[in-house]
């Protein structure tokens, strides 16, 4: 079975090539997927067939994608428990724990959040992401925790879509960073793939406009520090990039920090505290806290007594 995707040009796609778009809006497609989709097809902006590479995209323009399967994969609800924070017609909140995979993917077919909310939502799940993705408009790496929303209908898929690419759904979060951060600032700095390893991220000069505030919030004395960081954009792994461009990986990220870290987080320290949205049926702005996670707290009384 195919799967369908939307997307909304942001502000920072505006007049540049349909194929580069696409794998600027999936992280799962490369340009020359991308430009073989548009050959055959199956992409329409606006509701209109495109079927050139060159064509230039305009900010605000719906891009569809339909794009076939390789090989039938039956993604199955599982009875998996959930830390619902909010759940009404048209989004369900969730307080994501570490070391769970968002949406299915080659080597994570079960044991999903999806495969949790296939469970205890039955058939209310948007359906514009597809079989793989229902119900997901956004997602956080598997060993982020925190605060995710999904939505329920196409309205509301679409709605906290479009708020994602005006950057104005409010989304805060907590790390450890090493290092000693001495002020509060900004890293606006554009993110695109690793020339020299394409699963991985770095700030590139043709990347996408990524900014990051970022506030210190306390001192475990000069190797480390709690922040919060408040995300004016949402590119892949944006805090995790921004804080190792500037001297300061996260602790516990392997990826992106040093290869053998100090202590054993699982991944790296990092959770989604605050999200905020306007409803979409309500209209009105609604906002969404996860307490840190008891290895988070426990953490840092740990860094605290060892710097008394």
């Amino acid at each position: 079975m195919e799967e369908k995707k939307t997307y909304i040009a942001e502000e920072d796609m505006n007049d540049i090539r349909l194929d580069k778009a696409i794998s600027y809006c999936d992280e799962d497609l490369t340009r020359s997927r991308a430009e073989q989709l548009i050959a055959d097809g199956n992409v329409a902006v606006n509701d209109t067939v495109i079927t050139k590479t060159s064509y230039k995209v305009k900010t605000g323009d719906r891009i569809d994608l339909t794009v076939p399967k390789p090989e039938e994969t039956q993604i199955l609800p599982e009875d998996i428990p959930l830390d619902i924070i909010y759940e009404d017609s048209d989004v369900i909140l969730i307080n994501k724990p570490k070391g769970m995979v968002v949406h299915p993917a080659p080597g994570h077919y079960s044991g999903t959040l999806v495969n949790a909310l296939m469970y205890h939502c039955k058939d209310s799940l948007s359906g514009i992401n597809g079989d793989l993705r229902p119900g997901i408009v956004h997602r956080i790496d598997r060993d982020t925790t925190g605060v995710l929303v999904i939505c329920k209908n196409d309205k509301a898929h679409l709605s906290l879509s479009e708020q994602l690419a005006v950057h104005s759904i409010k989304r805060v979060y907590y790390c450890i960073v090493t290092g000693n951060v001495k002020a509060d600032g900004t890293v606006d700095a554009p993110i695109g793939r690793n020339p020299n390893d394409r699963k991985k991220k770095a700030v590139v000069k043709n990347g996408r406009r990524a900014v990051t505030h970022y506030h210190v919030l306390e001192h475990f004395g000069s190797k480390y520090t709690l922040l919060s960081c408040e995300l004016e954009t949402g590119r892949t792994h944006q805090i995790r990039v921004h804080m190792a461009y500037i001297g300061h990986s996260l602790l516990g990220d392997a990826v992106y920090g040093a290869a053998k870290q100090p202590y054993d987080t699982e991944g790296q320290v990092l959770h989604a505290g605050v999200l905020g949205f306007v409803h979409p049926t309500t209209g009105e702005y609604v906002e969404f806290k996860a307490e840190l996670p008891e290895y988070f707290q426990r953490l840092i009384e740990k860094l605290r007594s060892l710097n008394t």
